[in-house]
Formats: structure tokens, C-alpha cells, sequence
């Protein structure tokens, strides 16, 4: 037991050692989908995380059970995260020298080391989202030793304790559901063969569940992450070329783990190159050569088989995400690395005691000489994965063309607090050359455009991508609201309406208000009044980014005077006479509040307090002709028309108000009203010129001209 915890204690040493450089690592690719959401961080949240299909991005559960605790315990500081994921692997190392110990394999604790700081499993440790990794395999390990006690004891009792771990192992991550066949092919290497009533059909029950939530994970892989599609249209062949080289690849990192890199690049899989098909046929020769090899020895067919079939659920037989962008990832092959590990391991102290050297002196050397130099290794390849912008600068050094790289780059200094716009235009549209149909790329490029003001060209990137992904609801917000931007109101109202759902969702009073005006272009004003109160909700709380480029004072004002129109626009006068006040309340200064309340007040019959209003919004604002318009109106309604013909007069004499129907026929109403009949002949005449459907306009000269006798 004393030495249980001394070399426990060693491996965690070692280990957090070698991982120092990230003790801090900020959050990188898909962390943010992983660590536990701001709705789910309640009690009631991990109900959710257990019973809510969706509620995480991938249904592991135990795993997200984790990252809620840890919020709990530490928020957003990074440390405990990334001390959980290095003590989780070094207690992995420590159970792997425990099930070879119990195996009787040479070289434990050299394999307990090299699984331990192998380069090739930084990318599961220092990445906080592979929490999946490092528990699940503390699961799959502890499992296995428990199961290796049952088979020696068969007692019921560690049954049922090893089929729980096993469960619980799943759900941190399906890919353990290869545990129990990995069981088969180690009872096999010990006894040089199965028995159907004692190795097998304990197992069996665990190959039902583990073969279920592979099928349920493969499902969500495709369903609900997105992994089908083009990127994955491979027939069995293909997808055979495919495993073949990924065999290749994973065994080639283990043995010289150089070049490791966060997205490796994707192969081009062709089934008219014959040397591609030399992959899968070079694993089959080697599978056979080792069966030929079993009667001197069955453990390099076992480390192989069990190695092989580990990666089963990353060999491109089931569709994973990840492979849009690469077919290998070194997170990949955690677990499926032990068996190699240990098969080497044992090989070294081997050769080292058929030379004459004590075991546990070969075991020693072993451990410093192999040890130190991937311990350092592993420190090296640590400082990668520091923060985002570092992982993603290192990824493109080695592999220019990762699209993953380009367009996480891109989106790091899009969000940037100095102005780096034209480095991610850059990164993007390298991404949308390399890759045309990428469609994330081509709506971060309309983004870019966007911050740069080149509406027209970010509507472009916007409508390509909708072509490339036409459900896709963002795509549609964002090209309704470039298009709202560019003054394109009535094309926009169709995209931002679609989605509606979506933008329902935003915290950006902006796009509140976007969703607003698209509403009112469409003749439903209750519902925009739901989104402009929305807007208005969120700017009294000064949540969310600047509306318009104006104070918040501003921003509000706009917000109520939107919430204004509409209410007019339903029928409802008195509520809409209530937010104009607010509007006006929050920023005298704004002529379209005060020619809104004025003209509201005016419809109320309230035209004395409205023609002060609207005296207000004239001086405000040269030339605004609906503004005089309203105040003509409100004084002829009050029987001051001396004044009405005083402010036509002089809004006639602009550019806008010569042109427009509307002054022409208030115009003509007042001298009408005065008694200058003839006077006002020209006015209606001009307003029908300029707007020959004018009915208003064609009854009142119809009017005068009868009692002219014309």
C-alpha cells in the first residue's frame, strides 16, 4: 500500500511537472461548448445535463457533471481545471502500472511513465474540454482492474462494481464502450484461449451496452453536432483507406512523436491511387505476421488487436466531427495507445534482463533515460496550448491550409481590443479560397466586411453562405441585418423574420430592434412591440453592445419611440402618447421624438400641446417636411391659419417640401380654408403631378374647382 501511494504520488510529480506551462492555459477550440453554460450553472442545470437531450454538446454527462461541480468550486479560473485533467492522467498511469502488474508484464512502471508524459497526449491534458478523456479513462482503467479481480475471485460482488465503473465510463465518453472486447483479447493473451461460460458470457451484457452508446453516440455525432454531409460522403472502401492510414499515422506518433500538431492536415482520398490501398494492406500483413507469431509469443498480436480496436470509433467507419477539418487528432488515440506503451515497455526490460541486467535496475534506468527526455518533450509541447491565439499561430506554422486554424484565428482578432479587422479578413478569406464550401468562413468574412463598412460585399458572403447551408437560422439573421444596414428594409424583413426564433434569444438590443423594424415592414406591430420592449429591457440594464453609435440616454430614447410607433400603429393612441413622452423625456433634442408625440397628440385632439411639440421638431431640423406638415395640420385645426400658410409657405420653398404631395395638398387645404380658392387650385394640381393616385388631393381640387363653377 506504501508503495501504491509513493508512486502515485511520483507519476502526479512528474506529471504536473511537465504540464506547468498550462497550469494557466486559457480557453481554446470547443471550450466554450464544454465548460458548463451561464443556464445550465444552477442545481436545476444538472438536472438538465442528466435528463435534457441537447442541454451539452454531446451527451457524456458524468464528464459535464464535472464542469458543473468545477464551476461551482473555482468559476471561470482556469487552474482547477487543468490541475483536475493532470491529476485525472496521472491517475490513469498509475492504474495502467496496476493492471500490468497484475498481468504479470514487465516493464509496469516504464509504461506508467512513458503513458504518463508521452508528447502525444498533451492535446488530451492541456485542452480543459478532453476532461473527456482523462476521466473517462480513470473509469475504463478502474473498471478493467476490478474486472481482473473478478476474474480471479469471481465474486458477484466486484462484478457489479466493475459493470458500474464501466457505465460510468461510457458516460464520460463512449469510446470506452471498447473495454470489454479489449477484456476478450487479454484473457486470450494470458490463456491461449477464450471459454465461452467464463470469459465470455460475463461480458456479454457489457457488449450490449457499450455497442448501444456507440450507436447513440454515432447518432448525436450526425444528428445534433452536424457530422453528415459532403465532408463525409465516402463509400467502404474509401472508408478502408481511410482506417488504414489512421493506423499507420497513431503507431508513427507513439514511436517518434514529432511534428504534433493540433490539426493535422486532412488526406485527399482517392481510390485510383494504388498506394493508398499499401495502408490497409501493410496492417493486414502485420495483423498476419503476428498470428504467425503467436506460438512464440501472443502479446504483440494483443497489444496490436487491443490497439486497433480501441480506435475503431475514430477510424472513419462512423462520421466524428472533427473529421471536417482532420482525420487524426492526437486526442484521438489516449486510451489506444496503452497497449503499444506497454508492449514496448515490456520489450525494453526484456532485452535489458536477457542481457545479464536485474529487472529492477533495467526498470530504473529505463524510467530516467526514457522518462526525462519525453518529460521534456511534453513541457515543450505544452507551451502550445497556453492560450487560443498560440495553439492556432502554431497550427498554421506547421499546416498553413488547417481551415480550423485560419477561421479561429480570424474570429480571435475579429473580437480583439486593438483593431486587427483586416488580419481576420485575411485568415478568412484564405479559409473561403482554400475551401468554398466552408460555410462558417464565409460568414465570418461578411462579419469582417461588415466592421469595415462594406455592407454590400458582407451581404455577398452572407447570401453564399445561406446557399451553402440553407437552415442555417444565424446565416439568415445575419444577412437580414446587413441588409437592414445597407437600406435594404424590405429585403432584410424575410431574412430576419426566418430567424426570428433564434433572435429571440439575443441578449443585443440591436438586433431586438432589427427584429422590431422588420415586424413593422411587415404590418405586425404587437409582435414588434414585444421586440422593442425587449430592446428597451435590455439598454435600462446596459446589457449588450452600443445601438446606433449614440449614449445610452439615446439608445433608450430610440428604443421608446420605436415602442411609440408601433403602439400608434396597433390603435393604441394613449400608450404610444406614454412612450413618445419617454422618448422626449430621455433626449429633448431628438426632432423625430418630438414630431412623433407632437402628431400622436394631434390624433388625441390635443393639437395645442402638440403644435409646441412640433415647433420644437421644426427648429430641431432644417427642412423636415413631415414634421411641417403635422404643424400645418395642428394649426389649421386650431383655426390659425395665418400661421399654418406661414410655415407651408416657407417648407414649400425647400427642395424636399417642393417635392412633396403631401405639403402641397395641406397647402392647398389652408388657402382653401381661407377663402383663396383659386390659390389653392395650383396646390392640389401639384400635388396630383406628384402623386397622381392621390385621392385626398383629387377630392379637394374636385371640391374647388365646383365651387369655382369649374
Amino acid at each position: 500500500m506504501k508503495f501504491r501511494g509513493l508512486l502515485w504520488l511520483g507519476l502526479a510529480a512528474a506529471t504536473l511537472v511537465a504540464y506547468q506551462p498550462v497550469w494557466h492555459g486559457t480557453a481554446l477550440w470547443d471550450d466554450d461548448a464544454h465548460l458548463t453554460r451561464v443556464e445550465l450553472q444552477p442545481l436545476a442545470g444538472l438536472w438538465r445535463i442528466w435528463f435534457s437531450l441537447g442541454a451539452t454538446q454531446q451527451y457524456y454527462p458524468v464528464t459535464h457533471s464535472m464542469f458543473w461541480l468545477l464551476h461551482r468550486v473555482a468559476g471561470s479560473e482556469t487552474l482547477a481545471y487543468h490541475l483536475v485533467n493532470i491529476v485525472l492522467h496521472a491517475t490513469s498511469a498509475f492504474l495502467a502500472v496496476m493492471i500490468l502488474r497484475r498481468l504479470a508484464a514487465p516493464g509496469a512502471m516504464l509504461a506508467g511513465v512513458i503513458f504518463a508524459l508521452h508528447p502525444v497526449h498533451v492535446e488530451s491534458v492541456a485542452w480543459m474540454t478532453e476532461l473527456k478523456n482523462t476521466l473517462s479513462g480513470v473509469c475504463y482503467l478502474s473498471a478493467m482492474l476490478v474486472y481482473l479481480d473478478f476474474d480471479r475471485s469471481r465474486l458477484r460482488s466486484r462484478y457489479l462494481l466493475a459493470l458500474a465503473l464501466f457505465v460510468v465510463a461510457l458516460l464520460s465518453k463512449s469510446v470506452t464502450a471498447t473495454l470489454p472486447a479489449a477484456l476478450l483479447v487479454v484473457f486470450w493473451w494470458r490463456r491461449g484461449r477464450l471459454d465461452w461460460r467464463a470469459d465470455i458470457v460475463p461480458l456479454v451484457p457489457w457488449l450490449a451496452i457499450g455497442a448501444g452508446a456507440g450507436f447513440f453516440t454515432a447518432w448525436v455525432e450526425r444528428t445534433q453536432i452536424g457530422a453528415q454531409g459532403a465532408a463525409f460522403n465516402f463509400n467502404a472502401v474509401e472508408r478502408l483507406l481511410i482506417a488504414g492510414r489512421v493506423i499507420w499515422f497513431y503507431l508513427g506518433k507513439l514511436v517518434w512523436p514529432a511534428d504534433l500538431i493540433f490539426n493535422y492536415p486532412r488526406w485527399r482520398i482517392d481510390m485510383g491511387d494504388g498506394v493508398q490501398y499499401l495502408y490497409p494492406l501493410a496492417v493486414a500483413g502485420l495483423v498476419a505476421a503476428l498470428w504467425g507469431l503467436r506460438q512464440r509469443s501472443r502479446a504483440p498480436l494483443a497489444a496490436m488487436l487491443i490497439f486497433c480496436g480501441t480506435l475503431v470509433p475514430v477510424l472513419g467507419f462512423v462520421n466524428v466531427y472533427p473529421f471536417v477539418f482532420s482525420f487524426v487528432a492526437d486526442h484521438f488515440q489516449y486510451l489506444a495507445s496503452l497497449p503499444i506503451i506497454a508492449l514496448a515497455s515490456a520489450g525494453i526490460i526484456l532485452s535489458a534482463t536477457r542481457s545479464g541486467v536485474a529487472a529492477t535496475l533495467a526498470e530504473g534506468a529505463a524510467v530516467v533515460l526514457v522518462g526525462a527526455p519525453l518529460l521534456g518533450l511534453t513541457w515543450h509541447q505544452a507551451h502550445q496550448y497556453t492560450d487560443a491565439m498560440t495553439l492556432y499561430g502554431a497550427t498554421l506554422a506547421k499546416n498553413p491550409a488547417s481551415l480550423l486554424a485560419l477561421n479561429n484565428l480570424g474570429k480571435l482578432e475579429l473580437d480583439a481590443p486593438n483593431d486587427q479587422v483586416d488580419k481576420a479578413m485575411a485568415h478568412f478569406k484564405e479559409a473561403v479560397r482554400l475551401d468554398p464550401t466552408y460555410v462558417e468562413a464565409h460568414v465570418n468574412l461578411g462579419v469582417a466586411l461588415q466592421r469595415r463598412g462594406r455592407l454590400d460585399e458582407a451581404v455577398a458572403q452572407y447570401q453564399e453562405a445561406l446557399r451553402l447551408a440553407p437552415g442555417a437560422a444565424k446565416v439568415r439573421q445575419n444577412l437580414g441585418l446587413a441588409l437592414l444596414l445597407a437600406g435594404h428594409r424590405a429585403e432584410a424583413a424575410p431574412y430576419l423574420l426566418a430567424a426570428q426564433e433564434e433572435l429571440n434569444r439575443s441578449n443585443e438590443p440591436e438586433v431586438h430592434i432589427s427584429l422590431g423594424d422588420a415586424l413593422m415592414g411587415q404590418k405586425r406591430p404587437e409582435e414588434a412591440i414585444v421586440e422593442y420592449e425587449k430592446a428597451a429591457a435590455l439598454l435600462a440594464a446596459d446589457q449588450g453592445a452600443p445601438v446606433r453609435g449614440e449614449s445610452l440616454n439615446g439608445r433608450m430614447s430610440e428604443a421608446h419611440n420605436d415602442i411609440g410607433i408601433a403602439r400608434a400603429r396597433a390603435g393604441r393612441l394613449d400608450e404610444a402618447v406614454r412612450e413618445y413622452r419617454e422618448a422626449v423625456r430621455l433626449r429633448p433634442d431628438s426632432a423625430a421624438s418630438q414630431n412623433n408625440l407632437g402628431y400622436a397628440l394631434f390624433q388625441a385632439h390635443q393639437a395645442e400641446e402638440a403644435v409646441a411639440h412640433l415647433e420644437e421638431a421644426v427648429r430641431l431640423q432644417a427642412d423636415y417636411v413631415v414634421a411641417e406638415t403635422n404643424l400645418a395640420d395642428a394649426l389649421l385645426a386650431l383655426g390659425r391659419n395665418d400661421e399654418a400658410i406661414a410655415v407651408l409657405t416657407k417648407a414649400v420653398s425647400t427642395p424636399s417640401g417642393g417635392t412633396s404631395a403631401e405639403l402641397h395638398n395641406d397647402f392647398g387645404v389652408a388657402l382653401g380654408q381661407l377663402g383663396r380658392l383659386n390659390a389653392a387650385v395650383p396646390h392640389f394640381q401639384e400635388a396630383l403631378r406628384l402623386k397622381p393616385n392621390f385621392e385626398n388631393a383629387r377630392v379637394n381640387l374636385s371640391r374647388v374647382l365646383t365651387a369655382l363653377g369649374k
